[in-house]
């Protein structure tokens, strides 16, 4: 599992930089990103919806949400 620390960002900043390491994810794997934006799951729900990912699931931890996307494509 890779892991994505995107705390402290804003939209869009932890769903581009989460595009941009999935290329170094192989395919089946998982990539685990770290927000503190509000409004990441919600983003990354919409992300994966539209590229083929799939959102394994968000964990919303005291003060930052674990999001946990497989690379399928």
């Amino acid at each position: 599992m890779t892991e994505l620390d995107a705390r402290g960002l804003i939209c869009p900043l932890p769903v581009l930089k989460a595009r941009k390491a999935l290329k170094n994810v192989a395919v089946g794997e998982i990539l685990a990103v770290l927000a503190t934006d509000p409004g990441a799951p919600k983003d990354f729900e919409h992300f994966c919806a539209t590229t083929g990912s799939e959102l394994v699931g968000v964990e919303q931890l005291a003060d930052h949400a674990r999001i946990e996307i497989r690379r399928l494509v």
